[in-house]
Protein backbone atom coordinates (compact mmCIF):
# COMPACT_ATOMS: atom_id res chain seq x y z
CA UNK A 1 0.00 0.00 0.00
CA UNK A 2 2.75 2.01 1.17
CA UNK A 3 6.44 2.30 1.74
CA UNK A 4 5.42 2.14 5.85
CA UNK A 5 2.49 0.23 5.94
CA UNK A 6 0.83 -3.14 4.33
CA UNK A 7 -2.92 -3.35 3.33
CA UNK A 8 -4.24 -6.88 3.47
CA UNK A 9 -7.88 -7.45 2.03
CA UNK A 10 -10.58 -9.30 4.02
CA UNK A 11 -13.71 -8.80 1.85
CA UNK A 12 -13.11 -6.17 -1.22
CA UNK A 13 -15.30 -3.02 -1.48
CA UNK A 14 -17.81 -2.94 -4.46
CA UNK A 15 -19.48 0.14 -5.84
CA UNK A 16 -21.90 0.35 -3.24
CA UNK A 17 -20.36 -1.09 -0.07
CA UNK A 18 -17.26 -0.86 1.72
CA UNK A 19 -15.06 -4.06 2.49
CA UNK A 20 -13.10 -5.25 5.47
CA UNK A 21 -9.21 -5.20 6.14
CA UNK A 22 -6.47 -4.89 8.07
CA UNK A 23 -3.27 -1.97 7.49
CA UNK A 24 -0.18 -4.25 8.52
CA UNK A 25 3.04 -1.63 9.95
CA UNK A 26 5.96 -2.44 9.13
CA UNK A 27 9.64 -0.86 10.34
CA UNK A 28 10.40 0.86 7.22
CA UNK A 29 10.21 4.44 6.33
CA UNK A 30 10.49 6.99 3.81
CA UNK A 31 11.08 10.49 3.69
CA UNK A 32 10.93 13.06 0.77
CA UNK A 33 8.50 11.17 -0.86
CA UNK A 34 11.31 8.92 -1.93
CA UNK A 35 9.58 5.58 -0.69
CA UNK A 36 10.81 2.86 1.11
CA UNK A 37 14.58 3.54 2.42
CA UNK A 38 17.38 1.19 2.94
CA UNK A 39 17.26 0.74 6.26
CA UNK A 40 14.54 0.13 8.66
CA UNK A 41 13.78 1.51 12.33
CA UNK A 42 12.79 -1.40 15.25
CA UNK A 43 9.67 -1.38 16.60
CA UNK A 44 8.38 1.29 14.30
CA UNK A 45 5.50 -0.26 12.97
CA UNK A 46 4.33 -0.96 16.21
CA UNK A 47 5.00 2.73 17.50
CA UNK A 48 2.37 3.66 14.50
CA UNK A 49 -0.74 1.37 14.60
CA UNK A 50 -0.45 1.85 18.39
CA UNK A 51 -0.64 5.63 18.40
CA UNK A 52 -2.97 5.63 15.38
CA UNK A 53 -5.45 3.43 17.21
CA UNK A 54 -5.28 5.25 20.31
CA UNK A 55 -6.16 8.35 18.65
CA UNK A 56 -8.74 6.67 16.43
CA UNK A 57 -10.34 5.53 19.93
CA UNK A 58 -10.50 9.22 21.19
CA UNK A 59 -12.33 10.60 18.08
CA UNK A 60 -14.85 7.60 18.32
CA UNK A 61 -15.04 9.11 22.31
CA UNK A 62 -15.74 12.52 20.45
CA UNK A 63 -18.10 11.43 17.72
CA UNK A 64 -15.88 12.19 15.26
CA UNK A 65 -17.15 9.33 12.31
CA UNK A 66 -13.44 7.21 10.81
CA UNK A 67 -13.28 4.03 9.29
CA UNK A 68 -11.09 2.17 12.31
CA UNK A 69 -12.88 -1.10 13.51
CA UNK A 70 -9.86 -2.24 16.15
CA UNK A 71 -6.62 -3.70 16.50
CA UNK A 72 -5.64 -7.32 16.26
CA UNK A 73 -4.39 -9.29 19.04
CA UNK A 74 -2.08 -12.08 19.54
CA UNK A 75 -5.41 -14.66 18.52
CA UNK A 76 -5.99 -12.44 15.56
CA UNK A 77 -9.25 -11.24 16.86
CA UNK A 78 -10.17 -7.24 16.43
CA UNK A 79 -10.21 -5.62 19.98
CA UNK A 80 -9.87 -2.44 20.97
CA UNK A 81 -6.72 -0.86 22.55
CA UNK A 82 -7.12 -1.67 25.77
CA UNK A 83 -7.83 -5.06 25.46
CA UNK A 84 -4.16 -5.76 23.69
CA UNK A 85 -1.84 -6.81 25.86
CA UNK A 86 0.96 -6.30 23.33
CA UNK A 87 1.52 -2.96 21.04
CA UNK A 88 0.09 -3.96 18.25
CA UNK A 89 1.27 -4.01 14.07
CA UNK A 90 -2.01 -4.76 13.19
CA UNK A 91 -4.97 -2.54 12.80
CA UNK A 92 -8.88 -3.14 11.10
CA UNK A 93 -10.36 -0.24 9.12
CA UNK A 94 -13.57 -0.56 6.56
CA UNK A 95 -12.47 -0.09 3.13
CA UNK A 96 -13.49 1.79 0.33
CA UNK A 97 -12.57 2.02 -3.36
CA UNK A 98 -9.41 3.82 -4.45
CA UNK A 99 -9.58 4.26 -8.08
CA UNK A 100 -6.49 4.88 -10.86
CA UNK A 101 -5.85 8.34 -11.16
CA UNK A 102 -4.06 8.43 -15.29
CA UNK A 103 -1.46 10.86 -15.90
CA UNK A 104 -1.60 11.51 -19.87
CA UNK A 105 -0.19 15.23 -22.27
CA UNK A 106 1.39 16.13 -18.28
CA UNK A 107 -2.15 16.30 -16.62
CA UNK A 108 -3.69 13.70 -13.78
CA UNK A 109 -7.25 13.17 -15.18
CA UNK A 110 -9.61 13.40 -12.35
CA UNK A 111 -12.90 12.67 -14.00
CA UNK A 112 -11.71 9.20 -14.72
CA UNK A 113 -11.06 8.58 -10.72
CA UNK A 114 -14.57 9.39 -10.61
CA UNK A 115 -16.09 7.91 -12.72
CA UNK A 116 -15.08 4.56 -11.34
CA UNK A 117 -15.11 5.56 -7.97
CA UNK A 118 -18.77 4.58 -7.15
CA UNK A 119 -20.33 5.79 -3.78
CA UNK A 120 -17.29 4.75 -1.70
CA UNK A 121 -13.79 5.85 -2.05
CA UNK A 122 -11.08 7.50 -0.70
CA UNK A 123 -11.15 11.35 -1.46
CA UNK A 124 -7.77 12.01 -3.44
CA UNK A 125 -6.82 14.76 -1.19
CA UNK A 126 -4.97 15.24 2.03
CA UNK A 127 -5.98 18.35 4.32
CA UNK A 128 -3.61 19.41 6.51
CA UNK A 129 -3.53 21.75 9.58
CA UNK A 130 -1.31 23.83 11.34
CA UNK A 131 -0.80 25.17 14.91
CA UNK A 132 2.45 26.23 14.59
CA UNK A 133 5.33 27.16 11.74
CA UNK A 134 8.03 24.86 12.85
CA UNK A 135 11.42 24.76 10.94
CA UNK A 136 11.46 22.80 8.13
CA UNK A 137 7.51 23.28 7.52
CA UNK A 138 7.03 24.09 3.40
CA UNK A 139 4.61 26.86 4.39
CA UNK A 140 7.38 28.71 4.98
CA UNK A 141 8.66 28.57 1.75
CA UNK A 142 5.25 29.27 0.10
CA UNK A 143 4.10 32.43 1.73
CA UNK A 144 5.95 35.07 4.38
CA UNK A 145 5.00 35.21 8.30
CA UNK A 146 2.07 38.39 7.60
CA UNK A 147 0.47 36.34 5.24
CA UNK A 148 -0.73 34.16 8.01
CA UNK A 149 -1.12 36.81 10.41
CA UNK A 150 2.39 37.16 11.94
CA UNK A 151 3.89 40.46 13.10
CA UNK A 152 7.79 40.15 11.54
CA UNK A 153 9.52 40.35 8.29
CA UNK A 154 10.56 36.77 8.18
CA UNK A 155 10.62 33.34 9.54
CA UNK A 156 12.69 33.28 12.65
CA UNK A 157 14.73 30.41 13.09
CA UNK A 158 12.88 28.85 15.70
CA UNK A 159 9.00 27.22 15.48
CA UNK A 160 6.26 30.26 15.44
CA UNK A 161 3.14 29.55 16.80
CA UNK A 162 -0.37 30.35 15.09
CA UNK A 163 -3.03 32.35 16.60
CA UNK A 164 -5.92 29.72 15.00
CA UNK A 165 -4.99 26.72 13.14
CA UNK A 166 -4.51 27.04 9.02
CA UNK A 167 -6.44 24.42 7.06
CA UNK A 168 -4.22 23.61 3.45
CA UNK A 169 -4.89 21.46 0.98
CA UNK A 170 -2.70 19.47 -0.71
CA UNK A 171 -2.89 16.06 -3.90
CA UNK A 172 -2.92 12.50 -2.32
CA UNK A 173 -2.43 10.14 -5.20
CA UNK A 174 0.16 12.38 -7.69
CA UNK A 175 3.67 11.25 -8.05
CA UNK A 176 4.94 14.77 -6.42
CA UNK A 177 3.00 16.25 -3.71
CA UNK A 178 1.31 20.00 -4.59
CA UNK A 179 -0.26 22.47 -2.46
CA UNK A 180 -3.83 23.80 -4.09
CA UNK A 181 -5.54 27.08 -3.85
CA UNK A 182 -9.43 25.99 -1.98
CA UNK A 183 -10.93 26.27 -6.14
CA UNK A 184 -8.86 23.49 -7.01
CA UNK A 185 -9.22 21.32 -3.41
CA UNK A 186 -12.68 21.95 -4.30
CA UNK A 187 -12.55 20.79 -7.91
CA UNK A 188 -10.21 18.04 -7.07
CA UNK A 189 -12.60 16.76 -4.26
CA UNK A 190 -15.45 16.12 -6.38
CA UNK A 191 -18.95 15.58 -4.14
CA UNK A 192 -16.67 16.04 -1.27
CA UNK A 193 -17.54 19.24 0.39
CA UNK A 194 -14.54 21.40 1.02
CA UNK A 195 -15.84 23.06 4.18
CA UNK A 196 -16.65 19.17 5.32
CA UNK A 197 -13.62 18.36 5.04
CA UNK A 198 -11.72 21.27 6.82
CA UNK A 199 -14.38 20.85 9.76
CA UNK A 200 -13.02 17.22 10.03
CA UNK A 201 -9.37 17.99 10.31
CA UNK A 202 -10.26 20.85 12.92
CA UNK A 203 -11.44 17.99 15.22
CA UNK A 204 -9.25 15.86 14.82
CA UNK A 205 -6.48 18.36 15.05
CA UNK A 206 -8.21 19.78 18.55
CA UNK A 207 -8.54 16.08 19.82
CA UNK A 208 -4.87 14.97 19.50
CA UNK A 209 -3.53 19.07 20.21
CA UNK A 210 -5.57 18.60 23.51
CA UNK A 211 -4.05 15.06 24.30
CA UNK A 212 -0.44 15.72 23.14
CA UNK A 213 -0.90 18.86 25.46
CA UNK A 214 -2.09 16.70 28.38
CA UNK A 215 0.97 14.05 28.04
CA UNK A 216 3.63 16.91 28.19
CA UNK A 217 3.81 17.70 24.15
CA UNK A 218 3.61 20.37 21.76
CA UNK A 219 1.36 19.24 18.48
CA UNK A 220 2.51 21.52 15.64
CA UNK A 221 0.81 20.69 12.64
CA UNK A 222 -0.17 17.53 10.74
CA UNK A 223 -2.51 16.14 8.15
CA UNK A 224 -5.63 13.71 7.52
CA UNK A 225 -7.15 11.99 4.72
CA UNK A 226 -10.57 10.95 4.50
CA UNK A 227 -13.27 8.75 2.52
CA UNK A 228 -16.32 9.28 1.10
CA UNK A 229 -18.86 6.41 2.00
CA UNK A 230 -22.82 6.17 0.66
CA UNK A 231 -22.80 10.27 0.82
CA UNK A 232 -20.55 10.50 4.42
CA UNK A 233 -17.20 11.48 5.14
CA UNK A 234 -15.10 9.71 7.61
CA UNK A 235 -11.53 10.24 8.69
CA UNK A 236 -9.17 7.21 7.11
CA UNK A 237 -6.15 5.92 6.76
CA UNK A 238 -4.29 6.68 10.24
CA UNK A 239 -4.27 9.91 12.11
CA UNK A 240 -1.83 11.51 14.86
CA UNK A 241 1.08 9.57 14.58
CA UNK A 242 5.41 10.67 14.89
CA UNK A 243 4.93 9.98 11.00
CA UNK A 244 1.67 11.82 9.72
CA UNK A 245 2.25 15.20 12.42
CA UNK A 246 4.84 16.77 13.70
CA UNK A 247 4.83 16.64 17.78
CA UNK A 248 7.57 18.66 19.95
CA UNK A 249 8.49 17.71 23.96
CA UNK A 250 11.27 20.62 25.70
CA UNK A 251 11.52 22.19 22.52
CA UNK A 252 12.52 19.08 20.32
CA UNK A 253 10.88 17.44 17.69
CA UNK A 254 9.37 13.96 18.30
CA UNK A 255 8.50 12.68 14.89
CA UNK A 256 9.84 11.89 11.24
CA UNK A 257 11.31 15.29 10.92
CA UNK A 258 14.11 13.79 13.09
CA UNK A 259 15.10 12.07 9.89
CA UNK A 260 14.44 14.25 7.43
CA UNK A 261 16.52 17.10 9.05
CA UNK A 262 19.10 14.59 9.46
CA UNK A 263 19.59 13.45 6.19
CA UNK A 264 19.77 16.62 5.29
CA UNK A 265 23.05 17.40 7.18
CA UNK A 266 24.03 13.40 6.71
CA UNK A 267 23.65 12.72 3.02
CA UNK A 268 23.35 16.59 1.04
CA UNK A 269 24.45 15.25 -2.12
CA UNK A 270 21.03 12.91 -2.23
CA UNK A 271 18.37 15.64 -1.03
CA UNK A 272 19.88 17.43 -3.73
CA UNK A 273 19.66 15.29 -6.43
CA UNK A 274 16.04 14.45 -5.40
CA UNK A 275 15.27 18.31 -5.60
CA UNK A 276 16.02 18.38 -8.73
CA UNK A 277 14.91 15.22 -10.18
CA UNK A 278 11.49 16.31 -9.19
CA UNK A 279 11.96 19.71 -10.75
CA UNK A 280 13.33 18.06 -13.92
CA UNK A 281 10.25 15.71 -13.99
CA UNK A 282 7.87 18.93 -13.78
CA UNK A 283 10.06 20.75 -16.70
CA UNK A 284 8.85 17.35 -18.90
CA UNK A 285 5.74 16.58 -17.80
CA UNK A 286 6.61 13.13 -16.54
CA UNK A 287 5.02 11.92 -13.27
CA UNK A 288 7.77 9.26 -11.97
CA UNK A 289 10.29 11.70 -10.69
CA UNK A 290 12.81 8.63 -9.32
CA UNK A 291 13.92 7.52 -12.54
CA UNK A 292 15.41 11.29 -13.08
CA UNK A 293 17.38 11.21 -10.19
CA UNK A 294 20.66 10.34 -9.76
CA UNK A 295 21.81 9.62 -6.15
CA UNK A 296 20.30 7.14 -3.89
CA UNK A 297 20.02 7.48 -0.24
CA UNK A 298 22.92 6.17 2.07
CA UNK A 299 21.69 4.04 4.75
CA UNK A 300 21.51 5.91 8.31
CA UNK A 301 24.37 5.17 10.96
CA UNK A 302 23.78 2.35 13.00
CA UNK A 303 23.28 5.00 16.83
CA UNK A 304 21.39 6.97 14.39
CA UNK A 305 18.50 4.04 13.76
CA UNK A 306 18.58 3.80 17.35
CA UNK A 307 18.30 6.47 19.04
CA UNK A 308 15.50 7.44 16.66
CA UNK A 309 13.62 3.67 17.08
CA UNK A 310 13.67 4.84 20.99
CA UNK A 311 12.23 8.15 20.43
CA UNK A 312 9.38 6.44 18.48
CA UNK A 313 8.87 3.88 21.05
CA UNK A 314 9.62 6.37 24.30
CA UNK A 315 7.27 9.13 22.78
CA UNK A 316 4.69 6.64 22.13
CA UNK A 317 4.40 5.52 25.42
CA UNK A 318 4.52 9.20 26.53
CA UNK A 319 1.56 9.96 24.74
CA UNK A 320 -1.04 7.29 25.45
CA UNK A 321 0.43 7.00 28.93
CA UNK A 322 1.02 3.60 28.33
CA UNK A 323 4.30 0.89 28.44
CA UNK A 324 4.20 -0.44 25.45
CA UNK A 325 7.39 -0.57 24.77
CA UNK A 326 10.76 -1.08 27.04
CA UNK A 327 12.73 2.28 26.28
CA UNK A 328 13.93 5.02 27.98
CA UNK A 329 11.59 7.66 29.32
CA UNK A 330 10.38 10.36 26.89
CA UNK A 331 13.09 13.03 28.50
CA UNK A 332 16.23 10.46 27.76
CA UNK A 333 14.74 10.31 24.59
CA UNK A 334 14.66 13.50 23.58
CA UNK A 335 17.98 14.24 24.74
CA UNK A 336 19.30 11.31 22.50
CA UNK A 337 18.05 12.49 19.02
CA UNK A 338 18.38 16.08 20.43
CA UNK A 339 22.43 15.86 19.80
CA UNK A 340 22.13 13.45 16.62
Amino acid sequence: MTSVKDLRVDEAPTAEAPGAGRFAFTDDYSVFDWGKMPDAIPRKGASLCTMGAFNFELLEAEGVPTHYRGILDADGDVVSLDDASAAPTEMAVDLVNVPDLPFADGAYDYDAFYANAGSNYVVPLEIVFRNTVPVGSSLRSRGTPADYGLDADSWPDEPVALDDPVVEFSTKFEEQDRYLTRAEADRIAGDADVDALESLALDVNRVVTDRAEDAGFAHQDGKIECAAVGGDLVVADVVGTFDENRFAYDGQQVSKEVVRQYYKRYDPDWVEAVSAAKADADEQGVADWRDLCAESPDPLPEAVVTAVAEMYQAGTNAYTGGEWFDAPDIAAAVDAVRDL
